[in-house]
């Protein structure tokens, strides 16, 4: 029994392992497939290095947002907090999860936790109430672009309407379970936990190790006012991902042969989004299957400008959260040891951390 159960978990984690490769693999083949690759090395050697600048400080800028908005999140806990760490504790985030889809989250919280001293537990929280704030975010925006393009979004993408749909019927409920975790929390969590422990007790545990986070998490946001800075950042957040891909146009000197314009930046960034919601090593694959669809279909791009735009643009944020990555770590901890405090690194965040 005891080696069936072994085994049962060596599959799983090989599934977990190869499914995220695999899934990269088939997407790229599909996105790129029909594209004549001599025609998109064209359009990528007329790179402009000004707007190049601007894309990165931009992008740069987009994460420095979500610094912002962590800060704000655990002033309650830790007022002094550094954004230097929060900021280097992101990008390290971001790194991770542009190899090991999903990893970078636990991470970056690893990281923060060690470098601000504070509850693993409650900076885990904060990551998940992040999240969900994020599909919110991106719920509503991807409702605006259907709003905002000129004709018949649903029909022109097949999948979208389904994908609303549900999407929408889960951020309803995230949002009723949310109200019934912090409006009746002893009795919610008591109910849910019994009902699922008779069919999992291996499943009531982590639901309770999810709703504790989140109950960690939102406990960090107190007062008014660090609710109303967690919204502006939120939108500021949305509004920059929008520039930041209607500046990776201009980048190629796309706009020389097609119209661009926010409105129509805002709608590949909000339904490319989907790509990396899909857990493939930094949104791979999808990402630009996704983004090629849309530019081909809803815009009249061709195939190799397309191919041209999502190679770039996935290219640089690879590269830029890898890069950072090191450079933070390295620097944050150059900076502690001159304190006379401890280096850190993937093995030594995992081992000690604050709980409580």
């Amino acid at each position: 029994m005891t080696s069936d159960k072994k085994n049962a978990s060596k599959i799983k984690k090989y599934i977990g392992y190869t499914l995220p490769i695999i899934l990269m693999v088939l997407f790229l083949y599909l996105a790129f497939n029909k594209v004549d690759f001599q025609k998109v090395i064209q359009i990528l050697s007329k790179l402009s290095i000004g707007w190049f600048i601007v894309f990165v400080v931009v992008f740069f800028f987009s994460h420095f947002l979500r610094a912002l908005r962590w800060k704000v999140m655990l002033n309650s806990t830790k007022q002094s907090s550094s954004l230097l760490n929060l900021f280097g504790a992101t990008m390290i985030g971001y790194g991770l999860n542009s190899i090991i889809p999903r990893l970078g989250e636990l991470y970056r919280g690893f990281f923060a936790g060690k470098w601000e001293n504070i509850s693993r537990s409650v900076v885990l929280g904060t990551i998940v109430v992040e999240r969900v704030i994020d599909i919110l975010a991106l719920g509503i925006s991807v409702l605006i672009t259907v709003l905002i393009y000129n004709g018949d979004l649903y029909s022109e993408l097949a999948w979208l309407k389904a994908t609303v749909i549900f999407g929408f019927a889960g951020i309803f409920i995230i949002i009723i379970v949310l109200f019934l975790l912090v409006k009746f929390k002893e009795k919610f969590y008591s109910l849910i936990l019994n009902v699922v422990s008779k069919l999992s007790e291996k499943a009531a545990k982590k639901i309770a190790n999810i709703f504790d986070m989140l109950i960690d998490g939102f406990s960090t946001i107190k007062g008014t006012l660090n609710y109303i800075w967690v919204l502006v950042y939120s939108v500021l957040i949305m509004l920059s991902y929008g520039l930041t891909a209607e500046l990776g146009f201009y980048v190629l000197n796309l706009q020389n042969d097609n119209v661009i314009n926010y409105s129509m930046a805002w709608t590949v960034m909000t339904i490319s989004a989907f790509g990396v919601v899909i857990p493939t090593p930094g949104g791979a694959g999808t990402y630009h299957f996704i983004g090629i669809t849309v530019l081909v279909s809803l815009f009249a791009f061709s195939n190799e400008a397309a191919s041209a735009y999502v190679l770039l643009t996935h290219t640089i944020s690879i590269f830029i959260f890898i890069t950072s990555m090191f450079l933070f770590m390295g620097y944050i901890n150059n900076k502690r040891e001159k304190m006379g405090l401890q280096r850190e690194n993937f093995y030594s965040v995992i081992k000690g951390g604050k709980t409580e």
